[in-house]
């Protein structure tokens, strides 16, 4: 396989797919580097996805790279990136097993990796019963026992939002609750409990929720929880580049999925809202915008 290439794409699901689809329709040379690891490799249907709605998120996956490799100026390596450097004529990227790639353009297209808070059972809930967005999760759980892990304004704001889609719901501040007299207040008019008891594990079989456990010996029955975890960018060669990033940990990109460093895009969930479809959008963006980068380039 040749080195060189005109855009590397770093990450190999839906974003990084779609931007090399738009670039191998526009006989742009590309490789797709893709450690094989997505975010959503946790849960066991996508929804809230046109088309694909309540599909197996790796069987869209495979789907989508079927259709990329059509186009035969794309290419795929398997591996993870881990570095990335400025060069005269664009950027190198190398990987964990030492290979080099060059390319006038980057786009990154890493996702996020979720931090976990410490509640042993959790983990095996994650992405099937402990959930992070009630628009890809919340009908398969509606109307049923549910809880949202979470205090102050993210604990009260969420509430709100999950109690459109089920009347039996609980708020773990896991501690103390911060929240003023007046929240409490207005979650328990509306019927939504406010447990402030530490959590000592998840009850649950195979990923499927059954109860909170907590450390003062009592539990309480569930099928479901939300919660936020703290989510950090799955690869740090943008950082390493210099792109800027926003107050909420992610790479700070303009409308045509520019990152603040000239030459390097970023999409999906590393830059933008967590869904399929934005994850899709952006990178077809992105891709399209690179190959207008790369025409305009030529005519200076």
């Amino acid at each position: 396989m040749t080195k060189q290439f005109e855009v590397l794409i770093i990450g190999g699901s839906y974003a990084g797919l779609s931007a090399a689809m738009a670039l191998g329709r526009s006989l742009r040379q590309v490789l797709v580097i893709d450690s094989g690891k997505p975010c959503n490799r946790f849960t066991p249907h996508a929804h809230n996805f046109i088309t694909h709605d309540g599909q197996v998120p790796a069987q869209i996956a495979k789907q989508a790279r079927q259709q990329v490799e059509r186009y035969n100026t794309v290419f795929f390596h398997e591996g993870l990136a881990v570095e990335g450097r400025k060069t005269e004529a664009g950027f190198e990227v190398e990987t964990e097993a030492g290979e080099v790639f060059f390319a006038k353009k980057l786009i990154f297209a890493t996702g996020l990796r979720d931090v976990l808070p410490d509640i042993p059972g959790l983990s095996d809930c994650w992405g099937k019963t402990a959930l992070h967005c009630p628009y890809c999760h919340g009908y398969e759980v509606r109307k049923q026992p549910t809880a949202i892990l979470g205090n102050g304004d993210y604990g009260y704001d969420f509430s709100k939002l999950i109690s459109h889609w089920t009347a039996d719901l609980t708020l773990l501040t896991n501690g103390p609750s911060t929240l003023d007299e007046a929240r409490a207040e207005k979650l328990n008019k509306h019927g939504i409990r406010l447990v402030e008891t530490e959590i000592d594990h998840l009850k649950q079989v195979d990923g499927q929720l059954q109860a909170i456990v907590f450390k003062d010996n009592t539990s309480l029955p569930m099928n479901a929880m939300y919660l936020h975890p703290d989510p950090v960018q799955q690869c740090s060669i943008p950082q390493q580049l210099g792109c800027e990033m926003t107050e909420l940990g992610l790479l700070k990109v303009d409308m045509m999925q520019k990152t603040t460093v000239p030459g390097v895009f970023a999409c999906g969930d590393n830059s933008s809202p967590r869904f399929l479809s934005a994850a899709v959008a952006t990178g077809g963006m992105a891709g399209a915008v690179v190959n207008k980068v790369l025409v305009e380039e030529v005519f200076e």
